[in-house]
């Protein structure tokens, strides 16, 4: 028997969110910790892509990405975001709404050289969203960047770092017959999660 969004008693949306990635997590084909994250440009339109959950906390949770990308000059310049979590497998979704701030150094530098080897070669080689002539140009930076750091440990490039998610909405949805789907909506109000339901 499925128990409903109803019958929640979480008043912390952080437990709940854990129970859903844990189920994901079993039954996802591929990347449960994948984020559908909107920017907004200086011109007001919203970009969405997909990046990659590394970590979550009830401080927030964590992306890594070239903050001269698109959407890290465009987190620069306006820290609100949206974010989404769909699973399939659980017919579930989460929707995020808050704001964005860089991580500690530190940190970064702990989950970058956690990385593999050639990742770190792939964040020195790459002009995140700047216009690319043709592949091989791609290939060529790769190659050199790794003969200039062979037998050598490769730093993190100052550009490339980890960013946090502080949730101010974090909405649950799950899918029920007849559309009659069932939506949870925490908001933090005044130091702490208020819950509420929505109409489908």
């Amino acid at each position: 028997m499925k128990i409903g969004l109803s019958k929640i008693r979480e008043r912390n949306p952080y437990i709940l969110f854990n129970k859903w990635f844990e189920s994901a997590s079993k039954k996802e084909i591929s990347d449960p910790n994948a984020i559908s994250l909107s920017t907004v440009n200086s011109k007001g339109q919203p970009n969405v892509r997909i990046v990659l959950m590394k970590s979550f906390n009830e401080d927030g949770l964590t992306f890594f990405t070239n903050s001269n990308s698109s959407k890290g000059k465009e987190i620069e310049s306006n820290t609100n975001i949206a974010a989404c979590f769909y699973w399939k497998s659980i017919e579930k979704q989460v929707r995020i709404r808050g704001k964005v701030r860089k991580i500690s150094a530190k940190d970064s530098d702990e989950y970058f050289f956690s990385r593999d080897r050639n990742s770190r070669i792939g964040a020195w080689a790459s002009l995140q969203s700047k216009a690319l002539k043709n592949r091989s140009e791609l290939e060529k930076r790769f190659n050199s960047i790794s003969k200039k750091y062979k037998n050598k440990e490769i730093p993190r490039p100052s550009h490339w770092g980890g960013f946090l998610i502080k949730p101010v909405e974090i909405e649950f949805w799950h899918n029920k017959p007849y559309r009659l789907h069932e939506r949870v909506l925490f908001k933090f109000k005044k130091g702490k999660w208020v819950k509420s339901f929505l109409y489908p």
